[in-house]
This record gives structure tokens, C-alpha cells and sequence, in this order.
């Protein structure tokens, strides 16, 4: 049982800066319990529910609102976490890198889910009931169990690859058979950059000599 469950919230007290508000909320959160199950590495860990559990009453008491929306920029795309304080209108802000493992919408929503525990709970300040970092300390460096990285070329990439093979206008299907890949959709992400400069140079290589070129008063036939 989260201790969130067993203590009772006091009433709303208003607090003119989000600082005041936010120490005022993390004197009243719980921890965030290891309740979920991780069966690929047989642990428990805090789930988003936890998180929120542990510290979300806390937080709206006090006044704060939380949102996570996503943000896909440039750089890269994130989670922000937002704690708005109602009374001053003051907000606080963090980002967690979406890393997302299987470039399907499943492998996207366990990053989103991922990302907004992680920054839920560097916000508010609350951490799981264990030490994550005692647990690392034990385990060997060798026994680490890093992401598993996409195979295949995401969305952005595809449509760059796609208007390549158009402008180049060869035999797909002996381009992809040459790269192993079933679709331009599941090309192997490995050979991503080495198809996109292979087609630039069969592009080049088709392009018609300039006219300043011909040598004398030869006419082409």
C-alpha cells in the first residue's frame, strides 16, 4: 500500500510562488512503490500509476497542476514535464528523450510511458523505494542489458529514401533484393546512409553532360 494511501492531505493552503508550493507538496508525498512486474529482468520497478499515486494529490493540493505533452522539434523528440502553480501562474519544466526501441506505435507508447515516469519523478523530487543505483552497483558491467535498437528506417527516413528511388527511377526491386529488404518500409536502418549515397551517385552518373562539355563543333546523336 503507497503511503499516500494511509495519510491524510491537509487542506489547501495558498502559496504565492511554485517553490513555496512545491515544498509544501513534497513534505506530504509517499514514495513511489516497486509495485510492477519487469519479467525480462524478473525486478519489480515503479510503474507510471505508482508515480502518480505517490505524488499527484500532494501536488494538486498545493495548488500544482502537472501536464506531459510530447514535442517532436529538430533535435530530437521528448516529454516535457510541466508543473503550473495556479496562484502565481509560475512553471517549472523538465525534458526526457523519447528513445523509442520498435518504430511502431507500441514501441512509442512505452517510451512516452517511460519518459513521463522518469520525469514525473525528477520533478516532484521522489524516488522508488529502493536505491536503483545499489542495485547497478551490484551488477557486473558485462551483465548490462542495453535498448534494443530499431532494425528498420523510421517514418522521416522512409520518405527520404522513397524520393531518392523515385528521382533515380531504376529497378526497385533489384535495389532492394541488393540491400536484403523486403519494402523501402522495412529497410534495414544499418544501410540507411550508404543506399542514400549509392543512389545520389547513380543519380549523378545518369545526369546529361552539360553542353559546354562537347568538344568542338560535334553534334550529338
Amino acid at each position: 500500500m503507497n503511503a499516500m494511501t494511509d495519510t491524510k492531505i491537509p487542506v489547501e493552503v495558498q502559496h504565492s510562488t511554485i517553490g513555496a508550493a512545491l515544498a509544501a507538496a513534497q513534505m506530504q508525498m509517499g514514495r513511489a512503490l516497486k509495485s510492477a512486474n519487469n519479467p525480462h529482468f524478473k525486478s519489480k520497478y515503479a510503474d507510471l500509476a505508482s508515480v502518480m499515486e505517490a505524488c499527484m494529490p500532494a501536488l494538486n493540493n498545493a495548488g500544482i497542476a502537472v501536464i506531459q505533452p510530447t514535442t517532436d522539434e529538430e533535435a530530437g523528440r521528448y516529454v516535457e514535464t510541466i508543473l503550473i502553480h495556479g496562484a502565481s501562474g509560475e512553471t517549472l519544466k523538465c525534458r526526457v528523450p523519447l528513445i523509442v526501441g520498435k518504430n511502431d506505435m507500441q514501441g512509442y507508447g512505452s517510451a512516452v510511458t517511460y519518459a513521463r515516469r522518469y520525469g514525473l519523478m525528477s520533478m516532484a523530487g521522489i524516488a522508488p523505494e529502493d536505491d536503483d543505483g545499489n542495485a547497478a552497483a551490484k551488477a557486473a558491467p558485462v551483465a548490462e542489458k542495453q535498448p534494443d535498437l530499431p532494425k528498420f528506417i523510421n517514418a522521416e527516413q522512409y520518405v527520404r529514401l522513397r524520393a531518392k528511388v523515385d528521382l533515380w527511377g531504376g529497378d526497385e526491386a533489384k535495389f532492394l533484393a541488393g540491400y536484403k529488404a523486403d519494402s523501402l518500409h522495412e529497410f534495414p536502418l544499418g544501410r540507411f546512409a550508404e543506399a542514400m549515397t549509392a543512389l545520389q551517385k547513380r543519380i549523378d552518373e545518369a545526369k546529361p553532360a552539360p553542353a559546354d562539355d562537347l568538344a568542338g563543333d560535334e553534334i550529338p546523336y
